[in-house]
């Protein structure tokens, strides 16, 4: 090699589109709601978070390989929102050669920063494995004060995502209707025959949806007995293969575990492993950590019951 300068690849700028203004949990709209964000305090809807893992696999492909798909990690942590109409655009460095990790980010047009990750293939520690471990104990918790890590819902929850199948009301879109506004498309979500492992593959972006979903079924965005009504927003996403890809139309299984419980000024954390499994339950074949951040000012009964608990 005759230079060591270090080199980042930068992808083009996109404007990603708000497929969640309708989205409901818990019998009331979500903070992706323009008027419920604006009663929060924020200016508008924000697009979810892991819409922009889309513009991540372009460059990551070109940084590893096919290897990225099946065994490829992407750990961030959301740091400013994205409302519709704003563009975004992805960057990630170019590692020395043989590494297995590297830096990536998005920000938007003018710099903000969108999010901040690691993007790996293979095991190591990740971005979220090094934020788990900076955690401080939380003080008292109100939202999440019935819960404690180690908690599992103790049942397994089958999962597919086909085509045109509607995903529910937490999102409340098709895969074939997100892929008609997803920033970076591929023929490989689409068409088994240009995909190399002969199957449609689900977007990276889409994991999480197939990850998240079900979870609906216990009447909440969580899978877990947190207290309500209350809004939350993603603070933290990994999704990681182990035996990827994931395949449209293909039957998985899902099993959650709370890793951490954790609080800042304004919210209560709730910090969920969701493992996917083949269909038999026997293989994991991927996993998503997932920081989920309740406001408090959004439960109202918040500060009475704090007091009523100190």
């Amino acid at each position: 090699m005759t230079f060591s300068t270090p080199l980042t690849l930068r992808g083009p700028l996109r404007k990603p589109a708000q497929m969640l203004q309708h989205q409901e949990y818990g019998g009331h709209s979500s903070i992706h709601d323009d008027a419920m964000a604006e009663k929060l305090g924020f200016r508008a809807g924000p697009i979810e978070g892991p819409t922009h893992f889309s513009l991540y696999p372009p460059l990551l492909e070109k940084i590893f390989g096919q290897a990225w798909f099946e065994r490829g990690c992407i750990s961030a942590h959301y740091q400013n929102m994205v409302v519709e109409g704003e563009e975004t655009r992805a960057f990630a460095d170019i590692p020395p050669p043989g590494a297995t990790i590297t830096k990536a980010w998005v920000e938007k047009a003018d710099g903000t920063p969108v999010q901040e990750a690691s993007a790996s293939i293979g095991p190591g520690e990740t971005l979220l494995d090094a934020r788990l471990k900076s955690l401080r104990p939380p003080g008292k918790l109100v939202i999440l004060g019935d819960l404690k890590v180690g908690m599992t819902t103790g049942r397994d929850e089958h999962i597919r995502m086909d085509p045109d199948q509607h995903m529910g009301p937490l999102y409340p879109f098709s895969l074939n209707q997100k892929l008609a506004v997803i920033t970076e498309n591929s023929p490989w979500y689409s068409d088994p025959k240009s995909s190399p492992w002969d199957r449609a593959i689900v977007p990276l972006e889409m994991v999480s949806v197939l990850a998240q979903y079900s979870s609906r079924e216990s009447g909440r965005e969580s899978a877990f007995p947190t207290r309500g009504p209350a809004v939350g927003l993603f603070a933290d996403q990994e999704i990681r293969m182990i035996d990827g890809p994931l395949f449209v139309g293909e039957d998985y299984i899902v099993r959650r575990e709370i890793v951490a419980l954790s609080e800042s000024k304004r919210t209560e954390s709730l910090w969920v492993r969701t493992r996917i499994f083949d269909k038999t339950g026997k293989k994991q074949v991927a996993e998503m950590l997932l920081n989920h951040a309740t406001l408090k000012h959004s439960y109202a009964n918040y500060e009475a019951e704090l007091a009523a608990a100190s």
